[in-house]
């Protein structure tokens, strides 16, 4: 069977306008994986409350990093597909879970290039089902609706991946050179602790005590927190980084359900307050730049250290399209088209 593959990515509104970010966010809001309650009280919060104020202010958000090649997501994932087309023979197409960017335009793509089996891949390190799941439903969906004569095989969360964690650390230690820190914070994306217990197979293993993550189980297989946590644990060890020096936090947390902690912007307070005076700033949960890196955590996280106390700052940037980074995705389509192999993952 004629073979492509099909990278996704989150996705971008058309333009920073709130025209245009509201719809976007009514899509990605409204996604049950997301905001996971009752679709009448969804509705209600995402389309009585949120859209009658988010847009304006997520649209000046969204001014400040826009390039004038358009969204930095939009564009670094093209640049990314572009390259890895250098390390392989087969059809690759470039959708979004939210936004004009479909994921069914896509699939369109490959099938008028005669593709009958598609590599799917997120473009996420970790397991949640705000992200990777949402993307891997989504897909199977409109599959399923539209290309039924399709079938799909989806790329598993690539965090623990010992090639991908070799990329990631030379990106890091690239970033790090030249920059005395003083500490060093893991700030991954934040999503409720209900997120973590619904995704937990056996029901009863993560408690969100402290303890879970570090019992092996098979939760750890759907489990964000353990895996991102995981994620700082083997860079310090492919770094050899000074423990005393790193901490995990999380980011973007909405609304007033619990979320995982310790919260990013705290830390930033926290860090500066004890004397941190030269801090870097880390955010693995994605392989590309995008509001939430640019704007929160390299703008307003910079902000928020400084006017805390802190001094120095540095955002190292996320993998985007560097050369390594795309020749390894490369390598992993190639060994699936090959072999029918899918990349080694290992859970702690």
């Amino acid at each position: 069977m004629p073979k492509g593959v099909l990278l996704v990515n989150l996705g971008s509104p058309d333009s920073p306008t709130p025209k245009d970010v509201k719809p976007y966010l009514d899509e990605f809001l409204m996604d049950e994986r997301v905001i996971d309650v009752n679709p009448i009280l969804r509705n209600i919060i995402v389309r009585g409350i949120i859209l009658n104020t988010r847009p304006k202010r997520s649209a000046e958000a969204y001014s400040k990093i826009w390039w004038d090649e358009g969204s930095p997501l939009i564009v670094i994932s093209e640049r990314f597909m572009d390259k890895v087309r250098q390390h392989t023979s087969l059809p690759i197409a470039l959708g979004m879970r939210y936004g004009s960017m479909s994921i069914k335009n896509a699939l369109q793509e490959l099938k008028e290039q005669g593709v009958d089996e598609v590599l799917l891949v997120p473009l996420y390190p970790h397991y949640a089902m705000s992200s990777y799941e949402t993307v891997v439903v989504k897909a199977m969906e409109v599959q399923q609706e539209d290309f039924p004569e399709m079938q799909l095989t989806t790329l598993p969360a690539f965090y623990s991946n010992p090639d991908y964690v070799k990329v990631l650390s030379k990106s890091i230690a690239e970033g790090l050179k030249g920059f005395e820190y003083d500490h060093i914070l893991f700030s991954y994306h934040g999503i409720p602790e209900r997120h973590i217990k619904k995704s937990d197979p056996t029901k009863f293993h993560c408690k969100i005590d402290g303890q879970c993550c570090k019992t092996n189980s098979v939760a750890h297989h759907t489990c964000y927190k353990h895996q991102c946590l995981d994620t700082t644990e083997l860079i310090k060890k492919a770094l050899d980084l000074d423990e005393t020096k790193i901490s995990s936090s999380f980011q973007s947390r909405l609304g007033s359900d619990p979320w995982l902690q310790p919260f990013t912007d705290k830390e930033f307070e926290r860090l500066a307050q004890e004397g941190k005076k030269r801090l870097v700033v880390i955010t693995p949960a994605f392989v590309s730049d995008c509001l939430e890196t640019l704007e929160e955590i390299a703008m307003e996280g910079k902000h928020q250290f400084q006017e805390a106390g802190g001094e120095e700052y540095k955002h190292i940037a996320c993998l985007n399209d560097r050369d390594d980074w795309a020749e390894l995705m490369g390598t992993w389509i190639n060994e699936w088209q090959e072999k029918e192999v899918l990349p080694e993952t290992k859970v702690q």
